[in-house]
Formats: C-alpha cells, structure tokens, sequence
C-alpha cells in the first residue's frame, strides 16, 4: 500500500511529472511497433488518440471503422485495453470518434485490514481491490481545402477517470489539438496535448481505523489536491518511398514536455526532448513489418558509468480487405526487461454495410 501511495498527490495543488503517463503507452500495434512515432502519418480510428486531425486525412476510404487493442504490461500483470470508433458526417469532409482506453492492474491485496486490534494477523481479513485508469475522447477532424496539398485538422475532449480501489477516485478534463499536412509523398503532423493544462481533482475515503494504520506504518494519509498535467508538443515527420510492390514508409517525432527535467534525450530546466523513430515496410499494402526506438534515456550500469538505453519495438500486420490485424513486440521500458504483447484489430464498415 505504500507503494502504491507513492503516486497519488499529497498536496492541494501539485504539478505531476508524470501525470495521466498511461495516455503516453500508445493504441494499437501499428503504432507501438514504430515507437509510437506515427503522428505525421496516422490515417486511421486510433488517430483519435494519436493526432486527431489523422481522421479526416484518408481519401481512399470514408466509411465507419471500429478498432480494438489489447495489451500485456509486466508479464500481464498489468492490462491494457482500447476500443474506437469513427465515422464521417455526411458531406464526409468531417468526422467524429470516440475513444475509451484503460489501464488497469487488477487484484492487489489489501492489508490494511490485515491485522486484528491485538495484533494478531487474520488473513480471512485479506481482500483485493483494483487500480485503473480510464480515458474518453470525443474526437472532431475535417479536411481544409488549400491547393499545394492536403490539410487536416482536429481536436479532442477528454475526461480522464483514475480509481483505486475504494480508497482514491479522481476525475480529469483535458484539450487536445492536431494538425496534419500532407504534400505527395511527404507528411507532417503536429499535436498539441493538454491545452492549456489537464487537471485531475483527487478525493479520499479512509475509514478512521484505516487511516490509523497508514500512519502507524510510517505512511503518509493523503488528502484532497488537485493534480495538474503541463501541455506537450509532438513533431513529426514522414515520407512514403514506392519500390515497385514494395513499400517504405520512415518516420520521426519529437516529443517535447514542458514539465521541468526529465530522462531523456535532451533535458532542460523547463524543457525536455524525447525523439522517436519508426519504419514501415509492406507489400502491395497487404504484408507489413515494422520497427521502432523510443524512449532514450541515461541509465546507470554496475561500474558507475551511464550508458544510453531505449526501447525497442518490431511488429507485423496484415490486411484482409475491410481487416486489419496488428501485432507488437516491445520492451516495457522496465530495468528487468519485461516484454509487452500488443494484439489490435481495426474493421472498417462501407457505406450500406
């Protein structure tokens, strides 16, 4: 439990490093498999999460689609799940979709009932109890005529619910904005995150008895705060390369937080880079593969020395007409070097279907 407590505010007004950090995990294979760098490129539902303006970006297909990810964190330990859905208004230059993502570890036992008033321990006390974080976005993109090129632009709405157990609830509201351009073979895409800031407003339910016990074990009783996540901006860059039936497709993002020193690439007093990189081959857009590095970052070795680490990621996918099966292998970032399953499916339904 005091572990757990550990990423919960203790103050009434707190800037949270990583606050909502679960929105940065990624949605779908396809995208985990390039490093999550996919913002210029993204064309599909899952865009809602990634760059929002991606919604409006396909010209080759205006119908509804329905995606659904699921993925295994710290030897499924924790669950990671997604489910979306667009469709285009009717004049089909706009759309709208929602997205519903959760993250959730399942199961902790609770111990702060563990023992009886004498001290004695009574496991017929021991229950369980969940940690999850929940994410909904309401999604808006449209096409903007300009004659050099293709021109999208979207936003979000999202409501950010985290709950643990019966202890902690919290609820969250946050704006996301995007933009995509695209000229032949080139693509670019910007995505401005939590404008001009999210926060999440934290309550607490101890019981007396409970908070007793929290403080005899040198724990902290949390209280009512507020916990604010600082705006983000995501550059990318992407080109599509045709080789006959062979396709490649590069890209590169640039992360950039405004929440102070962070491990990464480059770190500043305020502000802080992380890069990352992804490619995509396919043939004759029916077999992909595909790699990805995200997350570099200094880390210690035994001797002392730092060395440069970073996470990374291949996956396949295929498409079957309206069907598109992805799947990833990664590093969970963890210094034990727990692997991560990502499975996704995306179903796309034309118009009379």
């Amino acid at each position: 439990m005091g572990v757990l407590f550990l990423f919960i505010p203790l103050g009434l007004f707190a800037q949270a490093k990583y606050s909502n950090e679960f929105l940065q995990i990624g949605v779908g294979a396809r995208a985990q498999a390039m490093g999550n760098a996919v913002v210029a490129n993204i064309a599909d539902v899952t865009a809602g999460v990634w760059n929002p303006a991606g919604l409006a970006a396909r010209k080759d297909f205006k119908g509804i689609e329905l995606g659904a990810m699921h993925n295994e964190w710290f030897a499924g330990v924790g669950q990671y799940d997604y489910l979306g859905f667009t469709m285009p208004f009717a004049e089909k230059k706009r759309h709208l979709a929602l997205s519903m993502l959760r993250f959730g570890i399942d199961n902790i036992p609770n111990t702060l009932s563990l023992y009886e008033a004498d001290g004695t321990v009574n496991f017929d006390n021991l229950t369980t109890f969940s940690a999850a974080d929940y994410a909904f976005l309401l999604s808006y993109a449209q096409d903007i005529p300009v004659q050099s090129g293709q021109l999208s632009i979207g936003g979000n709405i999202k409501v950010i619910h985290r709950r643990i157990g019966p202890f902690a609830t919290s609820w969250g509201f946050g704006l996301d904005l995007g933009m995509q351009y695209r000229q032949k073979n080139w693509a670019f895409g910007l995505v401005l995150r939590d404008i001009p800031s999210t926060f999440n407003g934290w309550s607490f339910a101890f019981s007396e008895e409970e908070k007793e016990v929290l403080e005899l074990t040198n724990n902290e009783v949390p209280i009512n705060s507020v916990e604010v996540t600082n705006p983000s901006l995501t550059l990318g860059i992407s080109r599509k390369f045709q080789s006959g039936k062979i396709g490649i497709r590069p890209e590169v993002d640039a992360i950039l937080t405004t929440d102070g020193p962070r491990n990464t690439l480059v770190s500043g007093e305020t502000l802080s880079l992380d890069p990352a990189v992804g490619l995509e081959l396919d043939y004759q857009r029916f077999v992909f593969l595909r790699f990805g590095l995200n997350q570099f970052q200094e880390v210690p070795d035994f001797s002392g020395n730092t060395r440069l680490a970073m996470r990374p990621s291949v996956g396949l996918g295929l498409q079957f007409n309206a069907v598109q099966l992805d799947y990833a292998f990664s590093d969970s970032g963890a210094t034990d070097n727990l692997y991560s399953h990502v499975v996704s499916l995306i179903i796309q339904l034309k118009e009379g279907e």
